[in-house]
């Protein structure tokens, strides 16, 4: 489930400072704000979901073991219970999280700084389902921006080529990004869903065709990529403005959204490769622009070569629409 990001932006008495948190959470990319009744004319200062505190939406702050049972009697009562707690070794936050698992009722905690924040996201490694940023200075809010882009990292291993051919045309879906990659960086594609290799994206020059570090020339329309939550989309299903995971050398992950994929006629190449127990394909443009990660940089499709080690994420199991599975599955 994906966290949210929210910002309390009704603790001020002066409405004009609470004018400029709102303000700093659109311009950081927040969506959605606390407000009190009297500010609903502040919508037009730009597309952010207003949320009042009411029955559907209650917020506890927890100072004694009394106010954590009667946080824990909310679950399932309402949608949301925001948590807030100047000292949370009183109250622990793994009761809580634990206790609204499996209801109805979303629980968010309210942080003043991004450390914590990042710890209750993480809390019994399910965290908390949102966070609430609650400061005074409106400065302060651009500081959670990385916090809208972070995903899950995830394991790569070295895999072993153990084929390089050419295959007839086909249709090839360049994903363009709205962001800037890096040598190192790209996204997880393959043809099968418990084997996705790291194509880099198009962010080095090579003296013929400028850098496109915006790109990843990701394959042919079948192939899975890796989306946010750790689930799969095929490529040729890909629209302008979904998220899609955009995974560094390291396993680090951020998300992304897509400005265009250009699905063009081109000459493909497949690539087989093990883990030495499984044989896993994927099949990409025949073109020196496009690039396996490896760990010590990255090497051309052009010229892979059987014995050469590239970077993938391996799993046990399947999909369905895009879902990790358990079961006994083969794709071939």
């Amino acid at each position: 489930m994906k966290k949210e990001i929210w910002v309390k932006a009704d603790v001020s008495e002066s409405k004009a400072d609470r004018k400029e948190i709102l303000i700093s959470a659109i311009e950081s990319g927040i969506t959605s704000a606390i407000i009190r009744p009297e500010d609903e004319d502040l919508a037009s200062l730009g597309k952010i979901n207003f949320i009042n505190i009411g029955d559907d939406v209650r917020f506890v702050d927890i100072s004694t073991p009394k106010d954590q049972n009667r946080a824990m009697d909310m679950a399932g009562q309402c949608s949301v219970v925001i948590l807030s707690s100047n000292d949370w070794t009183i109250i622990p936050l793994e009761n809580l999280i634990a206790k609204f698992t499996g209801t109805r009722t979303k629980v968010f905690a309210c942080a003043s700084d991004v450390e914590s924040a990042r710890l209750y996201l993480k809390t019994m490694e399910k965290g908390v389902d949102g966070i609430v940023i609650s400061v005074s200075d409106p400065n302060k809010i651009r500081e959670f921006t990385d916090l809208l882009t972070e995903s899950s990292d995830v394991d790569l291993s070295e895999i072993e080529v153990t084929g390089v051919k050419n295959i007839e045309m086909g249709d090839r879906v360049c994903v363009d990004t709205v962001s800037i990659m890096v040598p190192g960086e790209g996204m997880l594609i393959g043809s099968q869903a418990n084997c996705l290799f790291l194509v880099q994206s198009e962010s080095e020059d090579n003296g013929y065709v400028a850098a496109r570090p915006f790109r990843v020339n990701a394959g042919a329309v079948h192939a899975y990529i890796m989306v946010p939550e750790g689930k799969t989309r095929y490529l040729g299903e890909l629209k302008s403005g979904e998220p899609v995971a955009i995974v560094f050398k390291d396993g680090k992950t951020r998300i992304s959204s897509v400005g265009r994929c250009k699905i063009e006629v081109r000459p493909m190449i497949l690539v087989e490769a093990s883990d030495g127990k499984r044989k896993f394909t994927t099949i990409l443009q025949n073109a020196e622009t496009v690039k396996m990660v490896t760990r010590d940089g990255a090497i051309s499709v052009t010229d892979l070569k059987p014995g050469d080690k590239i970077l993938a994420r391996v799993e046990e199991g399947g999909r369905h629409f895009g879902m990790k599975v358990e079961g006994t599955f083969m794709e071939i």
